[in-house]
């Protein structure tokens, strides 16, 4: 008997010593509010794919060490390497979500398509800026994704009212011919029911031309465009897609000045391998770059010059750099945002961030005090609206640097709304789904 007593009282023992060891470890584990990064530093898109994913990383290094963490919750994080194909995305959604993901942002088109049925199952938001389904700005339908900043259908609209623009008048592009080189993938596509819409009411011709990913190969198509003879060539390409298509731009004679990008075929990667062969360029632009605003060089101060940067200083603050550090930015704020209504000095949980994301309120004042001024528009969410802001510039490669070309640029929401609701309709007739009402948005 009293052996078995002291086997039991070993036994306590050891389980009370245990739990002594593993409860600091555990509640530090909660204490920490966890971002998984889906990225790419490998393959033929990681020259893009790799300031995205720094910027990101500097930033949430940033807030840790300047800040001491969101209110007092320190930010953790991991990555995952998807190579940009959607089925390694969703291996890394699936392996990174129980550890406490509160929002993805799942850095490809194709991947959010197929995360997008995922999410509602397991409460986590998805972050798409300037990505993903155009038609899941509208909150009473998707209300786990949010499209921050613009979608392809602003893009395209805004590149047209800039070309219009140009020509004297959208009137003016009556019998013109714009072709559309595409990335051949839900992101190259994505653009065209607003392109095909403009198309049929100012009376231009819409050339298609696909590119196979990952677009190292497009002498087929650039044999098209030289055969076509488009007025304008919209680019909508990825990585090392848009490097390539400059190159045979200018091999086949098209003017550079008559190309317009996408703001993801806009960023240094994209022109400096073809310098002076990309001068005139044209590209849409979320975000200015550069080293002189607060933010960055906060990240300079309390990350690189600590020996803790991510990747190359010279890169930080680079287009790309900038707009991964804008998208780590938002998820943050929303977290803040969802603090003063849950709980500040909290861990928030996927439910919590996403009504965060669907209340954000970034005035200028807000943007100044984060070091953003200059960085980027004001944005301001809703339950309908998740995506904020419609606006856009666009600036033009000189041979060594880009530079602005035009004011902001909003899109037209009298084109813009009417689609997404029809297409967030028809995603939820397919998917049996059921609007949300006003009352809904309540909670």
């Amino acid at each position: 008997m009293k052996l078995k007593s002291l086997i039991k009282g070993a036994a306590l023992a050891a389980l009370s010593l245990s739990s002594l060891l593993t409860a600091p470890a555990a509640l530090a584990q909660a204490k920490e509010q966890f971002f998984p990064l889906l990225v790419y530093r490998t393959g033929p898109y990681a020259p893009n794919g790799v300031p995205w994913a720094n910027g990101k990383q500097d930033y949430i290094k940033m807030i840790n060490a300047r800040d001491g963490g969101i209110n007092g919750v320190k930010i953790s994080f991991e990555e995952c390497e998807t190579g940009y194909a959607t089925d390694r995305g969703v291996e890394c959604y699936e392996r990174l979500k129980g550890k406490g993901a509160s929002m993805i942002d799942p850095q490809a088109t194709g991947i959010t398509f197929a995360l997008t049925e995922k999410a509602p199952n397991d409460k986590i938001p998805l972050v798409t800026l300037g990505y993903g389904l155009s038609a899941s700005q509208d909150g009473g339908v998707f209300k786990w994704n949010f499209p921050l900043m613009g979608s392809y259908w602003t893009a395209a609209d805004i590149l047209i009212q800039h070309i219009g623009k140009k020509e004297g008048g959208l009137d003016k592009l009556k019998g013109k011919r714009i072709a559309l080189v595409y990335h051949d993938s839900p992101f190259g596509k994505e653009p065209m029911p607003l392109l095909e819409e403009r198309s049929k009411t100012h009376g231009f011709e819409l050339l298609k031309i696909p590119v196979t990913a990952p677009g190292v190969e497009q002498k087929s198509a650039w044999l098209q465009v030289r055969q076509q003879r488009p007025d304008y060539v919209l680019l909508w390409g990825w990585g090392v897609m848009n490097s390539t298509a400059l190159k045979e731009a200018q091999a086949t004679g098209y003017p550079r000045d008559k190309m317009y990008g996408v703001w993801w075929a806009g960023a240094e990667p994209d022109v400096k391998d073809v310098g002076e062969g990309a001068k005139g360029y044209n590209a849409l632009a979320l975000n200015t770059s550069g080293q002189t605003p607060k933010v960055i060089q906060d990240i300079l101060k309390h990350v690189h010059d600590k020996g803790q940067g991510t990747g190359p200083k010279e890169e930080v603050g680079s287009v790309l750099y900038t707009r991964g550090l804008i998208i780590q930015m938002l998820g943050i704020e929303a977290v803040r945002r969802a603090q003063e209504r849950f709980g500040k000095g909290k861990v928030m949980t996927g439910e919590q961030v996403r009504w965060g994301l669907e209340n954000l309120a970034l005035d200028q004042k807000k943007l100044d005090s984060l070091g953003l001024a200059g960085v980027m528009r004001p944005l301001s969410t809703s339950c309908v609206d998740h995506m904020g802001s419609v606006t856009a510039r666009v600036h033009t490669w000189d041979g060594a640097k880009w530079n602005f070309s035009s004011d902001f640029i909003s899109a037209d929401e009298q084109i813009i709304k009417p689609m997404v609701k029809a297409a967030a309709d028809k995603y939820a007739s397919d998917k049996k789904l059921t609007r949300r009402t006003p009352q809904d948005c309540q909670s």
